[in-house]
């Protein structure tokens, strides 16, 4: 069943209590995005703060949203590809909680990834919720891009229209891959922020 599009409501979020927490832990535009250290689908160590130098994507997926799997139709792996060969990381962070249906094991998201030929610089389980709280995401897609020097440079979403269709990809301008081309090219980020669309995060009750 396909779910709907993020907008804010408290239904949206799924949780009357979410909301408050999540805009009080939201990092801003412009100040310095939140460290986090995570484990990848392997099990190794990954933090932020490991890549200061280097322009950063954060991407939150969760493979059983409708919205993640029409950019996964080759949208997203194409951004993924053209940055991290041009020297950008890209960090996609799955914050579902273990008990949601929508949960997936790491060996078994490593697995969903390497099927759709994706290709981030790490893939990181945030199962407690606690660096998707700091970042106020809130759905799946919700894409960030801190810069060189650690500030949040972009909040929102993948492109400017909130849909599920496919067909819609081509019509949108892509934010992201906007904001990076931009930032390589010493430029500031035209759009700073959007509208972040998809589904609800499956947090943890209690962690965000």
């Amino acid at each position: 069943m396909q779910r709907r599009p993020f907008i804010t409501s408290l239904a949206a979020l799924g949780s009357a209590a979410l909301l408050p927490r999540l805009a009080q832990a939201a990092a801003a535009v412009g100040q310095p995005a939140p460290d986090f250290r995570l484990a990848d689908t392997a099990g190794q160590a990954v933090s932020l703060s490991q890549f200061k130098g280097k322009l950063v994507v954060l991407e939150w997926n969760n493979p059983g949203c409708p919205f993640v799997r029409k950019h996964y139709n080759g949208n997203m792996q194409s951004l993924q590809k053209d940055f991290t060969q041009k020297g950008v990381v890209w960090l996609a962070v799955n914050s579902t909680e273990t008990q949601s249906g929508d949960y997936l094991e790491p060996e078994q998201l490593a697995r969903w990834m390497r099927d759709k030929g994706a290709s981030p610089t790490a893939t990181l389980m945030d199962p407690d919720g606690k660096a998707g709280a700091a970042f106020g995401a809130r759905v799946t897609p919700h894409m960030y891009i801190v810069n060189a020097q650690g500030l949040l440079v972009y909040a929102g979403g993948i492109d400017s229209i909130p849909s599920a269709r496919e067909s819609d990809i081509q019509k949108a301008t892509n934010h992201v891959r906007q904001g990076l081309t931009e930032l390589l090219a010493g430029q500031p980020v035209s759009v700073a922020s959007s509208q972040a669309y998809g589904c609800s995060i499956k947090y943890k009750s209690g962690s965000a």
